[in-house]
């Protein structure tokens, strides 16, 4: 099953599209996702060796294609099938040329093409049952072969050690900023709900008193 799709320049790692469903059921998205973008970091600097390749991460495969500056990554698990992943990544590839390709080069932030994560959930559905006759055929397509397309493991490409330590730690800083800003959220509602109920207290409080004080009196 594909489990994350992203494309990113590849002359300077900037993310262009994130799926934006995808991942919802995958353990530790957040550090793949950071892997991901590590690895554009890499391609951004020319350390590849392919235009085409799949990389060993845990129990799941990057892979990616390089076209006209532009890197289109999925990960999908290790039983997905490698052509039917490489042949979604096309699909993805030439869709995106034909509807961006004249604005890549000149996009300054990131996630610019945000709309086209539309395309990505469409395509991605109909690559995700392997047994339909649309994906058998396409299986089976022998003018589309992908045995010449290089494995490597992610520490290989990362390298070992510190790479996959920088991941950790941006992972967990992403998480603590997660849970600071949902802490703060809660501090605002909180301090909005007093602002907005806090002078009806106040009315209702003296009102009270002063009935209290009259019933004294009399």
């Amino acid at each position: 099953m594909v489990k994350l799709t992203m494309i990113a320049r590849v002359t300077d790692g900037l993310p262009l599209v994130e799926g934006l469903d995808d991942g919802r059921d995958l353990k530790d998205a957040d550090f793949y996702k950071q892997q991901a973008k590590l690895l554009f970091k890499n391609l951004s600097k020319g350390q590849h060796e392919s235009s085409r390749l799949s990389i060993e991460t845990g129990p799941y495969f990057f892979h990616y294609i390089i076209e006209g500056r532009v890197c289109y990554l999925t990960m999908c698990d290790r039983s997905y099938p490698k052509k039917l992943a490489f042949q979604y990544l096309e699909d993805l590839k030439n869709e995106f040329e034909r509807v961006n390709g004249n604005q890549i080069e000149t996009a300054a932030r990131p996630y610019a093409f945000i709309k086209f994560d539309t395309f990505i959930q469409k395509t991605r559905k109909l690559y995700l049952d392997t047994r339909t006759q649309r994906n058998l055929t396409k299986l089976n397509d022998e003018l589309y072969e992908v045995h010449q397309i290089m494995t490597r493991n992610v520490q290989e490409v990362l390298g070992v050690g510190e790479k996959l330590d920088q991941v950790s730690q941006m992972s967990s800083r992403l998480t603590s900023d997660t849970r600071m800003y949902a802490d703060k959220a809660k501090d605002l509602n909180r301090q909005a709900l007093i602002r907005k109920y806090a002078p009806v207290a106040i009315v209702i409080g003296i009102v009270l008193m002063l009935f209290w004080v009259k019933n004294k009196i009399w």
